[in-house]
């Protein structure tokens, strides 16, 4: 089978070349011309375990190249999986218009017979709304008759792509009987994953929209507890720990913020649909704001019980939205950057995985611990797992605000910093905590 992937990126060029492990002929299909040219000397452009290697061993079987042509790559193709960004508007609805033009192209080059799959994340109805007229259109070709569109949610994650994609269930979904039989075929075979058929576009759409609102959810409902275990006087960590353990309660871990290309994007594609049928989602557009406003709120807190940070300067640490991955996507680092600005603070940032230039690029300033008043961890890298609180102490830091709650309390105490840690009391607001409450802090 010959396929061709359109979009090449984290998650497009791996799924292409699990395609191409399991017998397929492979085009990649990209507007990013160096990305393409390193495609076609098999080089790898991102981290990724297992995908160098991968892409050598298809390059050199001559079963993996790349093009900036995507209606010519469309045009020899038995099947074209499209998985291209789709990200919001500044009024937070989902913005079509890179999978609009994606399909413009393949509608350009595609055949009788072939079979087109989307993959990126839509709102529920979209494929069939927004993306099949614009293949109809480009094509001169009725979908359903001449040729078959499918819906297949992408549900992996970065560093775990290549292992995920062949065991994680493929759901897919089609326009028709023989779309979903042509798009089970696709997945079965050339990912070699258990496909699981839930039958329309939608029911396929509504699978990751779904999952990704409970995950939504139930991190917002932490945060939300750990925001009152922070008054009370008791700590969350210990508590969650507890109640899991009856086996009725699976409480999620709190943090400073949710970052990456799913969570903090797809909930609005879920909530705005919803009110464009006229019913407001209000627990999940609720879970949206407690998120998105963990950042400033821990930040609140450093003010209320520490001091204002107008002046001061205050430095992050990590900017990927998760720990040992070089991607910062909506990683809370941004928002923290914004908002200590506005609170007329200094800040300056370093992550291990990016050099400076790297970090001047995304708008921060890169800099040290040495000379901050104030140290956040935004992202756990292990690399900070074991901070020297005695040296940040006389290198003149007297706040850590543990966005992760990777570190020590009783250790960074010992040492006279001033810690926060998200469910976990400072000792200013223990103080104010009610004498009747359990005060430990462990």
């Amino acid at each position: 089978m010959k396929i061709t992937v359109v979009g090449g990126g984290r998650m497009g060029l791996p799924l292409a070349c699990v395609f191409g492990k399991h017998g397929a002929f492979i085009t990649v299909a990209d507007i990013d011309s160096g990305l393409v040219e390193a495609i076609n000397v098999g080089d790898c452009p991102y981290e990724e375990p297992g995908l160098p290697e991968l892409m050598r061993e298809l390059h050199a079987a001559g079963k993996l190249n790349a093009s900036t042509d995507t209606t010519a790559a469309a045009a020899t193709s038995d099947a074209i999986v499209i998985i291209v960004p789709a990200h919001l508007t500044e009024e937070r609805e989902i913005d079509f218009g890179a999978l609009r033009a994606a399909s413009a192209d393949v509608g350009a080059g595609i055949r009788p017979g072939s079979l087109v799959v989307y993959e990126t994340t839509v709102s529920i109805g979209g494929t069939r709304r927004e993306l099949i007229p614009v293949l109809e259109k480009h094509s001169g070709l009725s979908a359903g008759q001449d040729f078959s569109v499918a819906y297949s949610p992408e549900r992996v994650k970065a560093n775990f792509v290549l292992s995920r994609l062949e065991s994680t269930p493929k759901v897919v979904g089609g326009l028709d009987a023989v779309s979903c039989e042509k798009a089970t075929h696709l997945y079965a075979e050339y990912l070699g994953a258990e496909v699981d058929d839930v039958g329309t576009l939608e029911a396929a759409e509504s699978t990751k929209l779904l999952g990704m609102l409970y995950r939504d959810v139930n991190i917002a409902l932490a945060n939300e507890l750990a925001a009152f275990c922070e008054l009370a006087g008791v700590d969350f960590d210990r508590i969650r720990s507890a109640a899991n353990r009856d086996g009725e309660a699976s409480l999620l871990v709190p943090g400073i913020g949710v970052g990456g290309h799913c969570t903090p994007i797809y909930p609005y594609f879920l909530t705005r649909e919803s009110r464009r049928l006229g019913f407001t989602q209000r627990i999940s557009e609720a879970a949206r704001e407690i998120n998105d406003g963990q950042p400033a709120r821990q930040l609140d807190r450093v003010e209320t019980y520490w001091a204002r940070l107008a002046g001061r300067r205050v430095h992050i640490l990590g900017l990927g939205f998760r720990p040992g991955v070089k991607v910062d996507t909506l990683s809370p680092a941004f928002e923290l950057r914004e908002d200590l600005i506005r609170r007329g603070a200094k800040a300056t940032l370093e992550d291990p995985y990016y050099d400076d230039l790297e970090i001047e690029s995304l708008g921060f300033v890169p800099g040290s611990i040495a000379g901050a008043e104030v140290v956040v961890l935004n992202t756990a890298h292990d690399e900070f797992a074991d901070p020297e609180f005695q040296r940040w102490r006389s290198e003149g830091v007297k706040v850590v605000l543990d966005g992760r709650n990777q570190w020590n309390q009783d250790e960074a105490e010992a040492t006279g910093l001033f810690y926060f840690g998200i469910g976990r009391s400072s000792s200013g607001e223990r103080d104010e905590a009610p004498k009747s409450s359990d005060t430990s802090s462990k």
